[in-house]
Formats: structure tokens, sequence, C-alpha cells
């Protein structure tokens, strides 16, 4: 008796029914966006008051009108409002412009043209300037360094931050490594916390560079998912302690607890970072919009106000991670090789797949209307040597929309399985 050819032969039970459920979810012809880490529009309404501040009284706390020129290091009662949860004394404190993630770039661009305190001249001046990347990590950050001709260097982060035995390997002995990105609490996309010890070791370890530079992105100093806060060392003092003041440059800003696009950033640094920065800072602006900066001091009014504020936005968000998460512990609670984040804040939550399936799922979910980030995008050059990686980002689609997108991420990653005949079980 002959062998039925293979290509005639049916399809495994798990690969047909993974197929039928894949054909059901393209034919819904759904249109769904779990791509960036954006405000729902009913967490911006949280903040519509704002747009009408600060009226026909814009007079800064010390008397200062905010409509006119100077102010570069922004208004102090604004400052004090955000001063403990960054970590940064006031008057160690920058407030800036809408934007931290150009505060970032900035630094970098002005250390290339620049020489920073400690260094003995420009970055651009080096024959190779490198800076560590815990990954996964944020694409934007990426971006910066690529943007600008800086090499990055993937190292892995783990439920404590960055693996610190790579890092004080790596930063003592090649002194073209001039910093690392670092985001603090609630890590994109892994939601890490860093833990004491690792903040410790970043502000003592020793570097081959004297001007080497923590990039401590507290962009989710806030954004918690539970009612009990995560909290992290302030890496000032540490650094300060040790004799490597100059080391951390702290960064956060209020897009995503504002208004996104009309928020204010911030950057804290030590008075020698600070003085660096702010001379450059002449030379392209005579101030920040502190218009801007007054309506939130105003809305805000305290630290207590903005931890009540914040706390609006965990009640509207919170049930959409809880949805996530539900829907892949339905789908996937025994798959081998397949394992997500649980963070208690920030953004985002990573799904880790099989390796070599990242690409498929992501594909499979575009044809079926669900856009995802890009395979890839979570680590530098948009390279995931594992193509493991897939960053989830809940909080702008309505709850019932991101039920379905995860739904159907799930229907994806189900057909992925089985077409490499994978195990699937829940």
């Amino acid at each position: 008796m002959s062998a039925v050819p293979m290509s005639t032969l049916p399809p495994p039970p798990d690969l047909a029914s993974a197929k039928a459920d894949y054909d059901a979810l393209v034919a819904q012809g759904i249109t769904l966006n779990l791509t960036r880490g954006k405000p729902s529009s009913e967490q911006l309404d949280l903040s519509v008051e704002l747009l009408s501040l600060p009226g026909a009284d814009f007079k800064a706390a010390d008397g200062t009108d905010t409509r006119n020129y100077g102010g570069l290091r922004g208004l102090p009662e604004l400052r004090e409002i955000f001063a403990g949860e960054l970590g940064v004394p006031v008057d160690q404190l920058i407030a800036a412009g809408n934007s931290s993630l150009e505060l970032m770039h900035d630094t970098v661009v002005n250390a290339l043209l620049s020489p920073v305190p400690g260094a003995s001249r420009r970055w651009l001046d080096e024959p190779r300037v490198a800076f560590l990347a815990p990954v996964p990590g944020y694409d934007r950050h990426f971006t910066v360094c690529e943007r600008l001709g800086v090499e990055l260097v993937p190292v892995p982060i783990t439920p404590d931050g960055p693996d610190m035995d790579v890092v004080e390997r790596l930063v003592a002995e090649d002194a073209s490594v001039k910093g690392i990105w670092c985001v603090p609490k609630y890590s994109n996309p892994t939601g890490a916390v860093y833990s004491d010890e690792t903040v410790r070791r970043l502000a003592t370890m020793p570097t081959a560079a004297p001007d080497f530079r923590i990039m401590w992105d507290n962009a989710y100093a806030v954004h918690h998912l539970t009612e009990t806060p995560a909290r992290i060392a302030d890496i000032l003092p540490l650094a300060a302690e040790a004799g490597n003041a100059d080391r951390p440059l702290v960064f956060g800003s209020t897009s995503k607890i504002t208004v996104a696009g009309g928020g204010v950033g911030f950057l804290g640094a030590s008075e020698a970072n600070l003085a660096w920065w702010l001379k450059r800072l002449e030379a392209r602006t005579i101030g920040p919009d502190k218009v801007n900066q007054l309506r939130h001091a105003r809305f805000l009014g305290d630290a207590a106000g903005l931890a009540a504020h914040m706390e609006k936005h965990r009640r509207l968000i919170a049930p959409k991670f809880a949805a996530v998460q539900r829907v892949l512990a339905e789908n996937f609670a025994d798959t081998p090789g397949v394992t997500w984040s649980e963070p208690t804040g920030g953004y985002f939550i990573t799904l880790i797949v099989p390796d070599g399936l990242a690409s498929e799922v992501v594909r499979l979910a575009k044809a079926a209307g669900i856009a995802l980030t890009p395979a890839g995008a979570t680590h530098p050059y948009g390279k995931d040597p594992q193509d493991a990686v897939i960053r989830l980002a809940p909080t702008f689609p309505p709850l019932a929309q991101v039920e379905g997108a995860i739904a159907g991420v799930a229907v994806c990653l189900r057909l992925a399985l089985a077409s490499s005949g994978l195990p699937v079980g829940a």
C-alpha cells in the first residue's frame, strides 16, 4: 500500500482549528491598534480643565509675568510638585517644554558638540561613542542614538533592572562606553522596577570613561496600576555620595499625566551638569512656555493633587491591563515558550513567544486588522536576535476594543504555534 502524499494529508487537529479561528477573525474586518503607549481620550478628558487655565491671572507665585521671556529653569511652584516623585531637589530640577524625549535628544547632541563636565573633549571627537541599551527596551531611546551615530550595545534586563554584572564589566573595560539608557520604574516595555541594589551599583560602579552618563528616564514615576505604588532609590544622592555627582541625568514629564502633546518636561542633575545644560540652552531659547507651566501648577496644586489625579488614571487603565492578563492566561497558561510580564505600573505588557515567531504573529495580526508594534522594535536597530518579543500597549483603545484586540492576538499566536508544530495549551 503506497503512502498518501503529504500534500493530501489533512492538517493536524490543532492546526485545522487554529486556521478556522483565524479565518473567522479575518472575516470580521476589524481595525484595532495596540501599537503605541498613548493615553486614551478618557484619560485626556481628566485634564480638560487645564485648557481654560491660567485665565487672566498669569502671574506666577513669585510675581513673574509668565507671558514674557526668561526663566530658563522653569517655575518653582511646578518643580516643587514633581521634585519628590522624580527624586530630585527642587533647586536641581529644570522645567522645560512639552517633551522629555526632546531633553534627552538634546542632551546627547550637546554632549557630542560640547564637552560635558568631566570630559576632556567632545564626544564628536571620540573615535567611538557607545551607549548600553537594556533589552527589551524603549525604541525611541534607540532612535536617538541611531540618528546621532551613537553605537548601541544591548544588555539583558532582569526584573530588578539591567544585568549589572554585564553592565559593570562593559563600563569598566571600555572608555568609549559613554552612557546607559534606564527606565527605572515600570520599565518600557517589561514593567521592571529597579531594585535598590541595582540603583546603588549604577551610581557607584567604576567606569573607564570619566564622562559616563546615566540617562535616567523616569517616565512612569507616578503611573501606577495598583494601590501600592512601587518605590525606587533616588540615584542623584547615591551618585553624589560615591563621588559621581555628575553621572545621572534624570528626566520626566507630564505627557501621560495631563495633555500628552502639551505637557512639561523635566531635567534633574548636579549643579555642574545644570550649568553646562543651561549654557547650551541659552543659544537655543530665551525661556520655556511658562504660561503652560503655570496652568499645570494650578491644575495639579501640589504633590497630593498629583497623586489624586493619577489615581483617576489608574482606575481607567488598570481594567485594560487586567483584560490582557486574563485573555493571555486563558489561552496560554500552560503553553511552553509563551510568557508575559505582569507590570504593576507603566504603559506596556511584554509578550514573549517561542524564538522565531514574533514577526509571524505581528504579520498575522496585521492581516487581520490588528496593528501591533513591529517585532524587533524593543531592540537596537529593530533587530531582536531571537524574534521573540512583542510589545503590547493597551491604554489607548476602549476596554471592549482592548479585549477584542488581545483575543485576536491570541488567535494569531495559536495559529503561529500550530503552524510551527508547537504545542498550544491553556
